[in-house]
């Protein structure tokens, strides 16, 4: 980054820039202007096309819950780039939070899916639309997992033979049970929410899709960072169905094979845990 690339955003007065702490995928810059201040998100040798997955999922979720908003998109030099507004943070209440969750999910559509797949480091995830998240699910996620396992050679025939029993268990109760597809963040750790100056709870860097809610809030119970008033919120608007805990590990299972594959073994154990209980 420098002063010749910056000054191509397609905005004025700039004052200063700097980079700021932004995940481990996009570098990322906080850009002061007269009058405005800009989060933007860089993924260098990449088409500005890579950021449609963020932007579309940003817009809609931002129709009912704050998520920073895009304000351009596009390649500068070769890089493509994301320039959204900056959001100051400060504290909230969790039950806010859970309550605007809930809000988010009783948002349906009539498949699972969405518009665009998503580009995360080398993985890109399938978001073909489906009528069936049994389809959706076991084909487009977790068999995607357990294959790039293989390739990256964190995967065994034990682990294989757990992932087997995993699946089919998830095949045979989704086989009798229906799925509104909800409108997902995606990636729902801690690291992806932050309450604004004013307390509003706010998502970022959404992983967004149409799905079974269960998949969003089986993220909440890995990391931490969601408190049961969370969840007391959630349930006076959306209840969850009975038996919720009980599904939570082929969901869990999804998000700690990613990191397995990113990662390596630092999340084997986690990973073999969740397909032991199968």
């Amino acid at each position: 980054m420098n002063q010749e690339w910056i000054t191509q955003l397609p905005i004025k007065n700039i004052i200063n820039y700097h980079s700021v702490i932004g995940g481990d995928i996009n570098e990322a810059y906080k850009i002061n202007t007269v009058d405005h201040a800009y989060f933007l998100k860089v993924q260098p040798q990449k088409k500005a096309e890579y950021f449609d997955h963020e932007r579309a999922g940003l817009e809609e979720l931002g129709k009912v819950i704050n998520t920073p908003h895009p304000k351009a998109q596009g390649q500068i030099n070769g890089d493509a780039y994301l320039l959204l507004n900056w959001i100051d943070s400060g504290s909230g209440l969790q039950s806010d939070l859970g309550a605007a969750v809930a809000k988010m999910h009783l948002v349906h559509n009539n498949k699972f899916g969405f518009a665009f797949n998503h580009q995360s480091k080398v993985i890109t995830k399938n978001n073909h639309w489906q009528t069936s998240w049994l389809k959706f699910y076991s084909e487009q996620r977790l068999d995607m997992i357990a294959q790039l396992a293989k390739e990256k050679h964190v995967w065994s025939d034990d682990r294989q033979a757990g992932f087997d029993r995993m699946r089919l268990a998830f095949i045979d109760f989704y086989s009798s049970h229906e799925v509104t597809p909800s409108l997902l963040h995606g990636d729902l750790w801690s690291g992806n929410y932050l309450f604004s100056a004013d307390g509003t709870p706010t998502l970022i860097d959404p992983d967004a899709l149409y799905g079974d809610r269960e998949y969003d809030l089986a993220m909440t119970t890995i990391f931490g960072g969601f408190d049961q008033s969370f969840y007391d919120a959630y349930n006076q608007i959306y209840p969850l169905d009975a038996g919720f805990e009980d599904r939570l590990p082929w969901y869990q299972f999804y998000y700690l094979g990613f990191h397995l594959i990113l990662f390596g073994e630092t999340y084997g154990g986690s990973v073999d845990r969740i397909l032991n209980k199968f």
